[in-house]
């Protein structure tokens, strides 16, 4: 099974997913995967991001990072500035075992949440604040004033 993405989805994350289809199928036909496979860090956090529903929001003094991170305490998620200006944001959902109980069937989304932004330059990385209520995880960034506009400097002209 070999899937292609069309209209814009050429980011190394759909190239990571075609990729691990392609492994999980036995598909061999890219070449030695000791080369090309990713490792399994980046697979774990290429299907982390793309399974982590994020909104974003632009305010005139703010940027706003609304992340579901459903059953997760704030205890339990991470919110973090990597390289001066990625903003990560991560959790790890982990499942319940109680004593003699066993699943008949499991559809909740267990393991990491995480998402990854590259904040834009007039983000205040000094002023971030982060909110969870009901397993939404509201991440809020301010933004650097605009710089004020220099004021002509008016110089004297002397006479020679």
């Amino acid at each position: 099974m070999d899937i292609q993405f069309h209209g814009g989805f050429d980011s190394p994350l759909f190239h990571t997913l075609q990729a691990l289809t392609n492994i999980i199928d036995g598909d061999d036909s890219h070449g030695d995967k000791s080369l090309t496979a990713p490792t399994r860090t980046y697979v774990r956090d290429a299907r982390a991001m793309a399974a982590t529903p994020a909104d974003v929001k632009e305010h005139p003094k703010s940027y706003e990072f609304v992340v579901d991170m459903p059953g997760l305490k704030s205890a339990d998620i991470k919110v973090q500035v990597e390289d001066g200006n990625v903003l990560i944001i991560s959790g790890v959902r982990k499942r319940e075992e109680k004593e003699g109980s066993k699943y008949v069937r499991m559809e909740r989304r267990m393991g990491k949440l995480m998402r990854k932004f590259v904040l834009p330059e007039n983000a205040d990385t000094d002023k971030i604040s982060a909110v969870c209520q009901d397993g939404v995880l509201t991440v809020t960034v301010e933004k650097v004033p605009p710089p004020e506009p220099k004021k002509p400097k008016t110089i004297e002209v002397k006479i020679a």
